[in-house]
């Protein structure tokens, strides 16, 4: 299998100016800040997923592959599978609609945001059982806030794929790193195409749909198991720094997701720098996507 990664750098100056050619104002920090720890997410893939072959890193320009970068890391840029009338892109849940569209791809990848990272051993069938992906799924009721909101829309728009009404709950799969299945996601996107072009904006709006679309089809067309994977979520709004170092030290999962917040500059430094120290203690070693 491989893994996909979606990456930006807020501070490469010719993003700035991309975001504000098209947006007109400066980006929210918090969305598209760069703490530092892409390496130590290669890092985990290599030593805790060692039956990954090709790692796929999702970039909106060259200048976002940072220097250290080793040609083993495969770069995709947006203008390789995104239509060129939505670029430039700052939403990552429409860049999700397309992830299915790189070259090469295999037919089983895990998806990863780049806050996710992989801290203890998995095996294969943690992901995949019989030739279905592994993942959680949940129902919710409510979807006030903007997140819910798309996830709603996803569970809609893959349950009419499949020629089924809306029900009164909606799907939702871990927060975590995503089993995916190429084909799958292919078969979806050829019989919803219309719908999932008119939901992409630049940046995020409720009309959007996420990747949750692609693990609703799953679920609901039984190419899915519900099966929870070994998965901390850590928010930056409710866990200390020390709490996030204590279990990058000692984790009691196999996979991790540290969501970052808003917060003043000052306190994100002091933040990165514990961070980066605690991921370098649990990762020394370079991978061979770095040079």
């Amino acid at each position: 299998m491989d893994a996909v990664i979606t990456y930006v750098d807020g501070l490469d100056p010719l993003w700035q100016k991309d975001y504000l050619d098209s947006m007109g104002g400066s980006a929210m920090a918090k969305r598209f800040r760069d703490w530092g720890t892409l390496k130590y997410l290669l890092r985990g893939i290599e030593v805790h997923l060692p039956f990954v072959q090709n790692v796929w890193l999702v970039v909106s320009r060259d200048s976002q592959v940072p220097e250290w970068v080793s040609e083993n890391l495969k770069i995709v840029c947006h203008k390789d599978i995104i239509p060129d009338r939505f670029l430039p892109v700052f939403n990552s849940t429409a860049i999700e609609m397309f992830l299915h569209r790189i070259p090469g791809l295999d037919e089983h990848f895990l998806y990863f945001n780049d806050d996710m990272f992989p801290v203890r051993d998995c095996r294969e069938e943690s992901f995949y059982m019989d030739g279905k992906c592994a993942m959680g799924f949940s129902r919710s009721l409510f979807y006030a806030n903007l997140y819910k909101k798309q996830s709603r829309n996803s569970d809609v728009l893959s349950r009419k794929a499949l020629g089924r009404r809306p029900g009164l709950t909606f799907m939702r799969p871990q927060h975590t790193c995503s089993p995916m299945i190429r084909s799958a996601s292919e078969a979806l996107y050829r019989k919803v195409e219309k719908e999932i072009l008119d939901s992409v904006t630049r940046i995020r709006e409720p009309k959007n749909l996420n990747q949750y679309l692609f693990l609703d089809y799953l679920y609901y067309s039984g190419q899915a198991v519900n099966r929870r994977l070994s998965n901390k979520h850590l928010s930056l709004a409710t866990a200390s720094i020390d709490q996030i170092c204590s279990f990058l030290a000692n984790p009691t999962c196999d996979l991790v997701c540290i969501n970052d917040v808003h917060m003043d500059e000052a306190k994100f430094q002091t933040y990165r720098k514990r961070m980066l120290e605690a991921f370098e203690k649990a990762f020394p070693r370079k991978s061979r996507f770095e040079l």
